[in-house]
């Protein structure tokens, strides 16, 4: 359990035994016995270990197969699935994303690209209305 996911998360961050240990401030061996499920890190290093590999405590802890272990994301990230963009161009968003972020039928989405990831985001207009209109309203430093 905790030790598969102790391995998958290293492995898929291509650390090794050696680096996570000096990172934890314990032994190789101490790494090896927490991947083989000989023992358990207490909870002061399950919680150092879920802030290495940006992951909570749940998903550290959580009763995972190696295949669910190796999709887990970092903590605030989140991986929804795959869609699909139709032949007019719509882009059906998953339930679960739709719910998560509070987005709902009629809602205005900004879409943002980048060139060199070929890369394109949504955002809630609100959003990043919001987030203009307090850039806007801040006041400006003394000596600008």
């Amino acid at each position: 359990m905790i030790g598969t996911n102790i391995r998958v998360l290293r492995k898929r961050n291509k650390q090794s035994q050696e680096y996570l240990a000096e990172r934890l401030g314990v032994s190789r061996q101490t790494i090896a016995k927490w991947e083989s499920g000989e023992s358990l890190p207490d909870v002061y290093k399950c919680r150092v270990l879920a802030d290495h590999f940006q992951v909570s405590l749940d998903q550290l802890s959580g009763d995972l197969t190696e295949e669910e272990a190796n999709r887990l994301a970092p903590r605030g990230k989140h991986f929804f699935g795959v869609a699909q963009v139709n032949e007019a161009g719509a882009l059906k968003i998953p339930a679960q994303a739709l719910e998560r972020f509070g987005i709902r039928a009629g809602d205005q989405m900004v879409v943002l690209g980048d060139d060199s990831s070929m890369g394109i985001a949504l955002m809630k207009r609100d959003t990043v209305l919001g987030f203009a209109e307090m850039i806007r309203n801040a006041e400006p430093e003394r000596g600008e």
